[in-house]
């Protein structure tokens, strides 16, 4: 055995070694999420709790959305009935002269083939039911034959008129594309995703100041809080709008908010879907913190973002409950999904009514009671103008220069419509008749139908997205 001695240089070896990994342990271990001055904290600190004018809180919508909903409305808007939507891209605006388009090439939009698109798709919108299938099909030999088919019953003649010329206009919260115009195609969304296109600046400003400033029942003297187009500004505009708001009746407070939560949630879609390379090998799409950061945290938006990504969780609880009020119209045992191919239209009813009773069984749906209840004429005078300012914003969706952005603007303000006039005809669902084949005051276009899921799904990824946001933003000061 060697001397004490030679121990020595060993111990002290060891000692070094202990001091420094003491001293790795004590370091620090990164930002703190909930220290004040941290990312996170400021993009988030808000965003938890009860929303304003309802039962509901943040977090119960964080764990029915990312834990059951999302994983199910993904694999439902995969396919085809909701992947394909036809669209108008080529609609003039009607409110001003501006004919100038993106020339950016992440602006395009991909158009489908016609041998692209399931037959049953695109064959007829209506043929929405297993006997109304039967009798178009009779219809359809009687007039190759030049024949008249005159055992059709009386009943199914008005079925039919049902089911093909249903005019709901004085239902529509939103202008609705001629599906039957030569400028209406089809569109492949997965192809099209929504993400950044890089359209910014003067020309988007003016869409979103005109939807705010000129469909939101502000009267002029009321400033908005960070408009791009109003130098100067400053908090108290700020103070003074949220004073504005809070006095208004729930119906308009809720309109803004709708409004403010779907701009929100596009904002979340193109930060999260950040071209973040482009090169010789290829394009690189993923999370931009920084971009999210300008939009959403409270220091760099003088306390607006929160605010924002709380309207949010509010649009999210409108359309859950639209989807859990329709339940009634897609049960019927008769209603298809119809692309064509039997064995996938069963799958996809099943798993659409699967996702229908999950958002039916939520505990904190937002009472659409509370609004348009007062006198019946007032009321009925409100819900009159909500449904002319919806459609007027429906209309500014063709005046959007980025194609691509055009698309999911028409997309979703026409699934948003969809719900409110899913919400505001409670009456006609509860007395739908068992068979499609007796006729409804109440129906919807496939269109409709397409759209409505695919807004809600847009609704639901960006509160996804929020998850990962907050992930990403922990390891930022």
């Amino acid at each position: 055995m060697g001397s004490p001695a030679s121990f020595l240089p060993l111990i002290g070896l060891v000692l070094f070694l202990l001091g420094a990994s003491t001293i790795t342990s004590q370091q620090d271990p990164g930002p703190d999420p909930s220290s004040p001055g941290s990312a996170a904290h400021r993009c988030f600190c808000q965003v938890t709790g009860h929303l304003d004018d309802c039962t509901c809180d943040v977090e119960s919508i964080d764990h029915i959305n990312n834990h059951k909903l999302f994983p199910k409305l993904q694999r439902l808007l995969q396919t085809d009935y909701f992947r394909f939507y036809k669209v108008n891209l080529n609609k003039p605006c009607p409110f001003w002269n501006d004919h100038s388009h993106c020339g950016i090439r992440h602006c395009a939009v991909k158009l489908c083939e016609l041998n692209e698109v399931p037959d049953g798709i695109k064959s007829d919108s209506f043929k929405y039911s297993e006997e109304a299938q039967g009798e178009l099909e009779e219809c359809g030999k009687a007039e190759k034959l030049g024949a008249v088919n005159s055992s059709l019953s009386e009943e199914t003649r008005r079925a039919m008129l049902e089911w093909s010329r249903h005019d709901d206009t004085a239902d529509r919260f939103c202008e609705a594309d001629d599906e039957q115009s030569p400028d209406s195609q089809y569109v492949d969304l997965l192809l099209n995703p929504e993400r950044f296109t890089g359209y910014k600046g003067p020309a988007a400003w003016r869409i979103w100041n005109s939807i705010y400033e000129e469909n939101c029942f502000k009267p002029s003297t009321v400033r908005r809080p960070l408009n791009p187009l109003v130098s100067g500004q400053g908090s108290a505009e700020g103070t003074l709008f949220y004073s504005w708001l809070e006095g208004l009746c729930v119906e308009k407070r809720a309109f803004f908010r709708l409004l403010s939560g779907l701009h929100a949630s596009i904002n979340v879609h193109l930060s999260a879907r950040y071209l973040l390379d482009d090169n010789w090998s290829g394009q690189r799409w993923g999370h931009n913190i920084s971009e999210f950061q300008q939009r959403f945290d409270a220091e760099l938006t003088e306390g607006e973002g929160p605010r924002r990504l709380r309207n949010l969780y509010f649009l999210f609880l409108i359309e859950l409950r639209a989807l859990s009020k329709v339940l009634p119209y897609f049960e019927r045992p008769d209603f298809l999904l119809y692309t064509g191919d039997p064995a996938q239209d069963s799958r996809n009813k099943d798993l659409l009514l699967e996702l229908l009773r999950l958002a039916k069984s939520f505990p904190l749906h937002f009472d659409e009671n509370s609004m348009f209840a007062g006198d019946k004429k007032e009321a009925a005078k409100l819900k009159e103008d909500f449904r002319f300012h919806f459609q007027n914003i429906s209309r500014i969706m063709d005046c959007v220069g980025c194609f691509k952005c055009r698309l999911w603007g028409k997309l979703q303000t026409q699934g948003l419509g969809t719900a409110l006039k899913i919400l505001f005809s409670e009456r006609q669902i509860e007395s739908l008749p068992e068979s499609g084949s007796s006729p409804s005051s109440f129906q919807l276009t496939r269109q409709e139908v397409v759209a409505l899921l695919n807004a809600f799904g847009r609704i639901s990824t960006s509160i996804k997205e929020l998850e990962h946001f907050r992930d990403l933003l922990s390891k930022v000061q």
